[in-house]
């Protein structure tokens, strides 16, 4: 059986347990999970049993399950804790995680947790609340380990010996120069291979090249990506190492990009709460769902403008709604395919126009195509000529107009600081249905009547 197999085995077999009221049974299972799979069986429980299920979480691994929900689910967590099981549950949680926390905790809150810190963890929590969350400073884990350059390596394993304990997934030590700016690498597989009268100067790596604090998090993902990193060190703007980011976090900004692309597609939060109240859950909706339909009575008023067209020629109203349909899909095509190159960083205003001119062949390509395939179709069926030429001269504007607005409207809403996951979808479905209209039925009303 699988990992995952045995985690969903393991969760529905803790649900039940719940229902039936085992709950010394439970408590037992409960504090074996891990937090993130705890975390994923607090998001898939009603409210009230996920605060029942909450009560025998041990206050030890509070913090870590805290920072694994989403942001809705932590909030209402939050809300039935006193600050003093607050700070127990801050107590031993890695820096960058315990940063996350707080910043989602009330100010006071916030302070009597960092006075609870001991004066070096407070000043390292504090140097990762400096940095946007967004940005490598926010990812980064201060915890690391620096070495000079000018010892051996036999010095800095005696070094480790000593101190006994290493970061959690330390693939390398950081070298450092007496100012403590980054100089290079010191893999641990290459400290354990080489000589131990090598200095760290000759065994180093230099190619890991460290990421400005301010990096966006969708620039540090790409850095990990195409450079295939374990861990990097983070530096300030006088190169003097601040922390480290680790695969696991790059893993995390990954499924959190991944998981609001395909919410903010339907208008939604990734972070919202599965089990929020009706009515909360309700009024989020509503706002899109208006937004939707202003630009269905657009259309519906488009076609408004040929009601005379369409009383006359009653084909033209069976038709109708391909042309609009068709554009729809190709210019999705377009808008994601550019969405996705703009999250990678693929765009910029060098090869803009260029990637424009190859949408607009390629909707010219499949508006001639498949306005020769609508309009044979609508010949056969209907054994009307003019109203299959007529669906494909408005099959052909309508695709080339969607591959324009599909590759266009991500970039302008972009620069308009608008998320083009989140309202791309909707612009886009007006304007295809506009001219998909428009051309169709404005078209009949100029050659039919």
């Amino acid at each position: 059986m699988e990992a995952g197999e045995r985690t969903k085995d393991s969760l529905e077999i803790l649900r039940q347990q719940l229902d039936s009221g085992r709950m010394r049974s439970a408590r037992v299972m409960v504090n074996s999970l891990h937090p993130s799979e705890l975390a994923r069986l607090l998001e898939s429980l009603p409210r009230k049993k996920r605060s029942i299920l909450w009560d025998i979480v041990d206050l030890e691994i509070e913090g870590d399950v805290l920072v694994e929900v989403s942001d809705e689910v932590r909030d209402g967590l939050l809300e039935g804790m006193q600050t003093e099981e607050l700070i127990a549950a801050a107590d031993g949680m890695e820096v960058d995680d315990l940063a996350d926390l707080l910043s989602d905790l009330p100010e006071t809150v916030t302070q009597e947790v960092l006075q609870s810190l001991d004066k070096q963890d407070q000043e390292r929590v504090q140097q990762v609340l400096a940095y946007d969350e967004e940005s490598a400073g926010g990812l980064m884990n201060v915890d690391i380990v620096t070495v000079r350059p000018d010892v051996t390596l036999e010095v800095v394993a005696r070094y480790l010996r000593a101190v006994g304990d290493i970061p959690d997934g330390t693939d390398s030590i950081f070298v450092v120069s007496r100012d403590n700016s980054y100089i290079g690498s010191l893999f641990l597989s290459r400290l354990l291979t080489n000589d131990p009268d090598e200095m760290v100067a000759n065994v180093m790596s230099t190619e890991v090249m460290p990421i400005p604090a301010h990096t966006p998090s969708t620039q540090v993902v790409w850095e990990f990506e195409n450079r295939d990193l374990l861990s990097a060190p983070v530096v300030d703007d006088d190169f003097r190492v601040l922390g480290r980011i680790t695969v696991d976090d790059i893993v995390d900004v990954i499924r959190d990009e991944a998981e609001h692309s395909l919410m903010s597609a339907a208008g939604l939060d990734e972070e919202d709460d599965m089990f929020a109240p009706v009515f909360k859950s309700a009024g989020r909706r509503a706002l899109w769902l208006g937004v939707n339909l202003c630009t269905a009575f657009l259309a519906a008023a488009v076609v408004d403008l040929f009601q005379t067209t369409v009383d006359k020629i009653v084909l033209l109203a069976v038709l109708m709604p391909v042309v609009p349909s068709m554009g729809g899909v190709a210019g999705t095509q377009s808008l994601t395919i550019i969405t996705r190159a703009m999250a990678l960083g693929q765009i910029n205003r060098d090869n803009a126009m260029g990637i424009l001119r190859k949408e607009l062949m390629v909707g010219i390509l499949n508006g001639i195509g498949w306005a020769i395939v609508v309009s044979l179709f609508t010949f056969w069926w209907f054994e009307e000529w003019r109203i299959g030429g007529i669906i494909g001269a408005a099959m052909i504007i309508n695709l080339i107009i969607a591959a324009v607005a599909g590759c266009s409207i991500p970039l302008i809403l972009k620069r308009l600081n608008v998320d083009p996951a989140l309202a791309g979808g909707v612009v886009l479905t007006t304007v295809t249905d506009v001219i998909g209209y428009a051309a169709f039925l404005g078209l009949g009303a100029a050659l039919l009547l």
